[in-house]
């Protein structure tokens, strides 16, 4: 028995096979039901007691290395079938890989940035985190406007100087912040993630994104603002978009507009998406209020600005024909796809 195992292994070691199929008739040869170990464990059992624990382990290494050879020689051939596969005809199509997409609120965020870029905006930040100062008392929000309440705001910390710390409820916290460091002129876009809490469904989310502009200078008029934002709307939706302005009320801004676009899907006849109305709303706006640049640090007899603010995620369900909110954040592969040729 012992010399039949070292005959084997030596057998063994000279073996150069050239395909699979002889790799599987070696494994049968030596593995299968009928194969030489099987027949050595057979014999085993004929061994005499003093020799049985020499035996056995003899039979299990010829055992180990017949596997460890088998296995080898598989690796082996599949490293040659790669090679093949890659270099035995160079006139092959190569493999397509899969390439990821961009998130369909990066591309209009992009989009908006640069479009505003071209008339000199530059883009601001600032926290996500901010205290009541710089998202309602400087914006002119008295200490008894409902947006303070509870059932809008997701306070973090209550402090005693009633400065309290909150998640932004929109980024209107940017200029405020850019209005204190920064002298005038000023021409800024603040895009960001901002958190309001409301119930989640297919038109509100407690975490949307905005993007807001701020321009200030000496002689700033509504007609500046007017021709701003139709230039805006001409670029994001096409040459024909018409807008109008509507009288509304903000507390940081005195006028104040919503800002409609002529619908681009009915060209303005009239459809389901825009109600039968021809337009939709995209955005609020209006000349800063006096307190407002005051409150910063900012002579309002000297100076005069304007701003606007508009959701990403709603510029996004109007260019994209996006029905429910709730897909920007569901990571949805099939939904993402969909964006892979718009960047």
């Amino acid at each position: 028995m012992k010399n039949i195992i070292e005959k084997e292994l030596a057998v063994l070691e000279q073996i150069d096979i050239k395909n699979s199929e002889e790799i599987e008739q070696i494994r049968i040869k030596y593995l299968g039901k009928k194969g030489i170990l099987s027949d050595l464990f057979a014999q085993f059992k004929n061994v005499p007691n003093e020799q049985k624990r020499e035996m056995g382990l003899l039979l299990n290494d010829f055992k180990t290395r017949v596997e460890n050879k088998i296995a080898m020689l598989k690796e082996n051939m599949e490293n040659v079938d790669s090679k093949s596969v890659d270099f035995d005809d160079l006139t092959k199509p190569a493999t397509l890989f899969t390439l990821g997409s961009r998130h369909p609120l990066s591309i209009v965020r992009n989009e908006i940035i640069e479009i505003f870029s071209h008339i000199g905006y530059s883009v601001a930040e600032g926290p996500e985190i901010e205290d009541d100062r710089h998202v309602f008392s400087a914006l002119n929000f008295p200490p008894e406007h409902p947006a303070r309440d509870m059932q809008d705001t997701f306070f973090i910390e209550n402090r005693t100087d009633n400065n309290h710390a909150v998640l932004r409820t929109h980024t209107s916290s940017v200029q405020v912040r850019v209005m204190e460091r920064q002298k005038p002129p000023i021409r800024i876009v603040a895009p960001g993630r901002v958190f309001r809490n409301e119930a989640i469904s297919a038109r509100a989310h407690c975490i949307f994104h905005q993007i807001e502009g701020l321009y200030i200078d000496k002689n700033v008029s509504f007609a500046d603002l007017k021709q701003s934002l139709l230039y805006f709307a001409k670029e994001m939706f096409g040459e024909q978009t018409q807008i109008r302005l509507r009288p509304s009320y903000f507390p940081f801004t005195e006028p104040s507009a919503e800002m409609d676009v002529s619908c681009n899907l009915c060209g303005g006849k009239g459809c389901n998406i825009c109600k039968g109305t021809g337009w939709l709303e995209i955005m609020g706006c209006g000349m800063i209020d006096p307190n407002v640049l005051e409150a910063s640090g900012i002579d309002s007899k000297v100076y005069s600005g304007f701003a606007f603010g508009m959701g990403i995620e709603r510029i996004a369900m109007l260019k994209y024909d996006i029905k429910d909110l709730r897909l920007y954040f569901e990571n949805d592969l099939r939904f993402l796809k969909q964006f892979s040729s718009a960047f």
